[in-house]
């Protein structure tokens, strides 16, 4: 386990011997040959994906988060690997909102105003009567648009799979140019990457807004600067490409962009979530009950 909280959330369950490495180093609570079940931390390190290697006996990797992008080359055969679905959902969701009303009504411009000093009265956007577009459209979608419906907005879904009130991907050409807002949610897969480029971006009508979500490998970066240079684009971002984003990349100034870093899911209601589904998943392990989350493909 990779804090003593989730160590002790899962000790009580008969038959379990617990340990905890915290994913830095080499210091071991025991031979890394005995672990049948690992849970990596929160924020993985590489180390915390290499001492896979060393786990002769593994059986389940359980993760925290709900991408398993960089730790799918690491899982042995035989193992199984199983994402945290349904963990962050609420806390992302809140976030994705947050950052769309942070835009329509600019209040990263209003609080730069504050802190001169400034009255800056004048108009702004709303998120009231605007089509905002989900794509990924899963379990955080989901979540995203109960919380948007009540702020009277026209929901539009999409997602790799087309089913009954969900476009297929392959509309997004003709739907992009309708949408006063784009809200990424897809997972990190070679089909993903780069999916937003300087054609996707073009199709967006002038003055919408991208809300990335996802990962940063999702948009093209360098596509997005000039669409944001020009002011005919803004986005929101919880991610970015690259990642950590350095001091002095260009997106840092970029007019019309507001960043967070990468912090969409780190609440302690994520993190309660998270300690419930860890202790849940030993306890079916331990008796031998089906998985949930089970990761097969790219996600």
């Amino acid at each position: 386990m990779p804090d003593q909280e989730i160590a002790d959330a899962v000790a009580d369950i008969d038959g379990v011997s617990v340990g905890v490495y915290d994913g830095r180093g080499d210091d071991l609570p025991g031979d890394p040959a005995e672990v049948a079940v690992y849970v990596p931390p929160f924020v993985a390190t590489p180390r915390s994906r290499e001492i896979i290697a060393s786990m002769t006996n593994l059986q389940v990797v359980q993760l925290q988060v709900a991408g398993v992008d960089t730790f799918i080359p690491h899982v042995p055969a035989g193992a199984v690997l199983c994402n945290a679905r349904g963990v962050h959902d609420a806390s992302t969701a809140e976030w994705v909102v947050g950052g769309i009303i942070a835009a329509q009504r600019e209040f990263p411009g209003f609080a730069g105003a504050q802190s001169e000093g400034r009255w800056d009265w004048h108009m702004t956007d709303a998120l009231t009567d605007r089509t905002v577009m989900i794509v990924g459209y899963g379990s955080v979608g989901a979540a995203i648009e109960r919380r948007l419906v009540p702020f009277e907005t026209r929901i539009v879904r999409v997602a790799r799979t087309v089913r009954d009130g969900v476009h297929g991907v392959s509309a997004l050409p003709e739907l992009l140019p309708d949408a006063d807002v784009v809200v990424l949610i897809v997972p990190s897969t070679t089909e993903t990457t780069g999916m937003v480029d300087k054609e996707f971006l073009s199709r967006m009508r002038d003055g919408a807004l991208l809300v990335n979500a996802a990962r940063g490998t999702v948009v093209v970066t360098e596509a997005l600067l000039a669409e944001l240079t020009n002011r005919r684009l803004r986005a929101v971002l919880d991610v970015t490409d690259p990642e950590p984003l350095p001091a002095g990349h260009p997106l840092w100034s970029a007019p019309g962009v507001f960043i967070t870093p990468h912090v969409g899911g780190s609440t302690p209601a994520s993190r309660r979530r998270a300690v419930a589904l860890v202790r849940a998943q030993v306890a079916r392990f331990v008796a031998g009950e089906p998985l949930h989350n089970i990761i097969k493909g790219d996600y």
